[in-house]
């Protein structure tokens, strides 16, 4: 079957979260004279978001937007760590905007783009359209559709997310090419019907911590989305 549009996970994927969010808080963190490992701050952050997001999959919490759910989790790690009163209500809203100043990876600017000129590229993450609009305008990312978790009203891996997110372009399931450096992301984006693409991030939550070869024979497995777009 045809290909008709690629679908982006973004975190992780297309952005490298974990440098972003390390370098603003390394940055709060100093401007408060504050000695705090801003690289495992990062982790402990998002360490809160599968969980968090667990509860609305699991019908406890109806549907929030991720960028609710970070400043949430934000407030947990701060007040973890004795920091819940070193940051004012409007400087945990400005840090919560980390999210938004995440880097692309080196390829995925130029990936992204080459992928663009066969077929239409559109994120499905987990991350609302605000939050989404804000990393393209930070990175010069450009997609043709930001779709996903708030149109779906749901986190992957929900099957709704992924099927909605392609029935968005007017597409079957089966037409759409779900692209994640994530294997399990991409094992319930087969489960709902879509095609996979395995891009490596191994550096992704430090240096050798992140997936670096596919865990089943997705229909593509690269090195970088650049690759992908030449297979395409």
């Amino acid at each position: 079957m045809t290909i008709g549009a690629a679908l982006f996970d973004v975190f992780g994927t297309v952005v490298d979260w974990r440098s972003g969010v390390s370098a603003v808080m390394a940055e709060a963190f100093a401007a408060k004279g504050l000695t705090q490992d801003a690289k495992a701050f990062a982790d402990e952050w998002r360490g809160e978001y599968q969980p968090a997001m667990g509860r609305i999959r699991d019908g406890a919490r109806g549907y929030v937007p991720l960028d609710d759910l970070h400043l949430e989790n934000l407030e947990i790690v701060l007040a973890r760590r004795g920091l819940g009163a070193a940051f004012s209500a409007a400087e945990k809203a400005a840090l919560n905007k980390a999210w938004e100043k995440l880097p692309p990876w080196p390829d995925s600017v130029p990936g992204v783009a080459a992928i663009r000129r066969k077929m239409p590229a559109a994120t499905c993450s987990n991350g609302s359209i605000s939050l989404m609009v804000g990393l393209a305008r930070f990175g010069g990312l450009t997609w043709d559709a930001i779709l996903g978790a708030e149109i779906a009203k749901g986190y992957k891996p929900d099957p709704k997310v992924y099927r909605m997110s392609a029935a968005a372009l007017l597409l079957e399931p089966g037409e759409a090419l779900m692209v994640a450096s994530h294997n399990a992301d991409l094992a319930a984006a087969r489960e709902a019907g879509l095609r996979t693409a395995f891009v490596a991030r191994p550096d992704e939550k430090g240096k050798g911590l992140g997936e670096s070869r596919p865990e089943s024979d997705w229909d593509f497995a690269v090195e970088s989305l650049e690759e992908l777009a030449a297979r395409l």
